[in-house]
């Protein structure tokens, strides 16, 4: 089939590299060698080690890893990661703090669907949980999807947000996450219009496209330069014969992984050297700086091919988020539609991603909606990753977010009914 070799091929060649990495590793580590005062085994083995570890990690999903949290009581409390909605594409989970009672704040994180896991967010929702009841959104890979699923395109992402908000309830706070960001401002619009009573208290969006001309980027740059059928011929495959998805139409993670590191090629080959050399001398960890980032960057997913086909044709392209103009089941989404649900944007000022104004734009979306109940927040040196799960989000963000919560918890007031004026009998 068309593109399926090109599949496998990948896979043969990842494949490959890791079987190469463990065989050195083995075999460089004989302890006949140890008699050797031969530098070169030792050097072998730690290539070996660090060969097998990188390409074997590129198919694996990464773990939560999120065991306890310290209470308000000082005790550990336990998590647990339940599924609450479950769907092929991708579920709504909790993450289940055992012995405590609700929290107040009731969050729910839109995990981005760009090629890494939810995982991503790992960081974030271990900032929140001590202060939140925190929900997440858990895409699945499109390979592991088989095609009897079928599509799953931006309405469809759209259409599951709506679901899982129905199914918090009006008591929940929104936060998405860089590509979400549209959609996520697509799916509230689509409830005010369908179900008013189902919006959220509150939208944090942090980073994403709304208007992704409003500050070009490499990104923005690269959508408008590229044909969509060029697009097409360049990215799209069907996965192999090794998955359950085979014959599926994909954007390959392992494609889009070869994009992430070339665009900063000589910073991961030294980052590697580097700790090739550390694993020869003895100083490597498992868990070490290298590691912990590696295990997260390189471990990435398939898109589905109508997904991201039409992400860049509908967000990037045609920008009918930007102007108004998106439809989800056949139905316009009106942002004008919202005035209930206050929205807060955060954007990094270093952000090369998704630059500062991109998604500042969402508040000129929202006509309707009081100016009380917009904010935004531009932190001053932050790049893309920082605003959500590094220093600045630690430091700064976060706090604004939680501030942002507690003055939109309570139930927006219901208009009074006018009093019933009885006419007197004659």
């Amino acid at each position: 089939m068309k593109y399926m070799m090109t599949y496998d091929l990948m896979e043969s060649a990842r494949n490959t590299n890791e079987w190469l990495g463990a065989t050195a590793r083995a075999m460089a580590s004989y302890p006949a060698f140890a008699l050797s005062m031969n530098p070169m085994f030792q050097m072998t083995a730690a290539w070996g080690q660090v060969t097998e570890r990188t390409f074997a990690r590129m198919v694996a999903k990464p773990d939560w890893g999120i065991r306890s949290i310290v209470g308000p009581d000082g005790q550990d409390h336990l998590v647990d990661v339940k599924t609450v909605v479950e769907r092929p594409f991708g579920d709504l989970i909790q993450f289940f703090v055992r012995r405590r009672a609700p929290m107040k704040r009731k969050v729910l994180l839109v995990a981005p669907m760009s090629g890494h896991y939810a995982t991503l967010l790992r960081s974030t929702v271990h900032s929140l949980l001590p202060d939140c009841d925190v929900y997440i959104t858990d895409w699945h890979n499109a390979r592991d999807i088989p095609v009897s699923a079928g599509k799953f395109d931006v309405e469809d992402y759209t259409l599951y947000l709506v679901d899982y908000m129905r199914h918090l309830g009006p008591d929940t706070h929104v936060i998405a996450v860089c590509q979400p960001v549209p959609l996520t401002l697509a799916a509230t619009a689509y409830l005010a219009g369908e179900d008013p009573k189902a919006q959220p208290r509150s939208l944090t969006l942090i980073g994403g496209p709304i208007d992704p001309d409003a500050a070009p980027t490499e990104v923005t740059d690269f959508g408008n330069r590229v044909t969509m059928g060029q697009l097409e011929q360049l990215a799209i495959q069907r996965v192999g014969f090794k998955y359950k998805g085979a014959g599926r139409m994909v954007y390959p993670g392992l494609l889009q992984l070869h994009s992430f590191v070339s665009m900063n090629m000589e910073r991961h080959s030294k980052a590697f050297s580097e700790q090739i050399m550390r694993v020869a001398r003895g100083e490597a960890a498992d868990h070490d700086a290298h590691n912990r980032f590696y295990d997260e960057y390189l471990a990435v997913m398939d898109m589905t091919a109508e997904f991201y086909l039409s992400t860049v044709e509908r967000i990037f392209k045609n920008r009918e988020i930007a102007k108004n103009e998106f439809v989800v089941a056949g139905k316009k989404v009106d942002f004008g539609a919202i005035t209930d649900v206050a929205v807060k944007i955060v954007e990094g000022a270093q952000d090369d991603i998704s630059a500062p104004g991109q998604c500042l734009a969402a508040l000129d979306l929202l006509t309707n909606l009081p100016a009380e109940k917009k904010a935004s927040h531009l932190e001053d040196g932050a790049g893309h990753y920082g605003i959500f799960a590094g220093k600045s989000w630690r430091l700064n963000i976060r706090p604004l977010v939680l501030n942002f919560i507690d003055q939109n918890s309570a139930a927006p007031e219901q208009p009074k009914a006018k009093p019933e004026i009885k006419l007197a009998q004659a």
